[in-house]
């Protein structure tokens, strides 16, 4: 058995890193949505006003636009047709809120138009669920166990995490750059209010980079840990 086992493992700095990292993403997303959440859309619009204009103007009639508790938990829910807006969004004015309303109503149109990443993440979501729960778990055993084969296993179960996080990568992205071009060409926001939201849904994508490079680490040190075990048998 390897000494970290009982006393301090290394490999944990590997954990600090990707904790450091997506906290840095997630004060950055905060940050940016405080700054331009003080600059109100000239037209004087609400988040939620937003979201039912580019809804009905892309044919969709069937969702909701509700409210949910929490700051930021905005989201767009398939199975319930639903838009749900948060404290920090519904009922505002602002470019931020406006531009995470329309994100959200990206994500709408994607399920509508059948987008192909946004029906693999969805498939995706209940292997990515095994994946973070049982995968650490069978690699302990592993090693305990002084089995490499059982190790390895937790390593490839942990890949469905990484595929998931991947896969929702172009989701996001293509979610925001929906939400930027509907914006700007059917001018709800003018040129400087879509720069200003814009800068809001960049924030936002880098905190789903920072989980996926985090889920990286996680691999790299559960293969560090199954190959320390390897060598000590």
């Amino acid at each position: 058995m390897y000494p970290f086992m009982y006393y301090f493992d290394p490999t944990y700095i590997l954990v600090i890193i990707g904790a450091i990292i997506c906290a840095i993403a997630s004060a950055r997303v905060h940050i940016t949505y405080s700054r331009f959440d003080r600059v109100h859309n000239r037209r004087g619009v609400t988040a939620e006003q937003v979201a039912d204009m580019i809804l009905r103007s892309a044919g969709i009639m069937d969702v909701r636009i509700m409210h949910v508790n929490g700051n930021l938990t905005d989201n767009y829910n398939p199975s319930n047709r639903t838009l749900n807006l948060s404290d920090a969004v519904m009922g505002k004015t602002s470019v931020a809120a406006i531009g995470v309303a329309a994100h959200e109503c990206g994500h709408a149109i994607q399920d509508q138009q059948n987008y192909g990443p946004l029906r693999l993440r969805a498939i995706s979501v209940p292997l990515a669920n095994i994946g973070s729960y049982l995968s650490w778990p069978i690699l302990i055993l592993g090693v305990i166990l002084g089995s490499p084969k059982l190790a390895n296993i937790g390593i490839i179960v942990f890949l469905f995490v990484i595929a998931f996080e991947l896969i929702t990568l172009p989701v996001e992205f293509n979610a925001s750059h929906r939400a930027l071009k509907i914006l700007s060409e059917s001018q709800i926001l003018e040129r400087d209010e879509v720069k200003k939201a814009r800068s809001v849904l960049a924030a936002a994508a880098m905190t789903y980079v920072a989980a996926l490079f985090s889920a990286f680490l996680q691999l790299f040190r559960m293969i560090l840990i199954a190959g320390s075990a390897d060598r000590d048998d």
